[in-house]
């Protein structure tokens, strides 16, 4: 009976292995080098208008992603930049990082 079922395994090897050598390698995906990367944060004397600004300017900010820019956007107007705090749009970690870089032109 071992020498049956060894015989049989050893058939269905030599019969499976020009199928399992033929199927395609599978491609590891690689980060494209051309995708849209955020902009750098604007310099320090910079001042973006958190009441005009485009999202693609509030993503440049660190701890800003495409949602809370679209929160800040859709959150507008704003009488001071500390409203996106007080509005819960940002942690105050968050706001600490970029409050400098902010203004809320009325």
């Amino acid at each position: 009976m071992r020498t049956f079922i060894r015989s049989l395994a050893m058939a269905a090897m030599v019969v499976a292995a020009p199928v399992l050598s033929a199927q395609p390698k599978k491609a590891v995906a690689k980060p494209a080098a051309a995708e849209a990367k955020p902009a750098a944060a604007p310099a320090a004397g910079a001042k973006i208008d958190i009441n005009t600004s485009t999202a693609a300017e509030l993503e440049a900010f660190p701890g800003i992603g495409k949602v809370l820019a679209a929160k800040i956007i859709k959150g507008r107007p704003y009488a001071n930049k500390l409203q996106l705090v007080q509005k819960k749009i940002l942690t105050q970690a968050v706001y600490d990082k970029i409050k400098d870089n902010l203004i809320a032109k009325q």
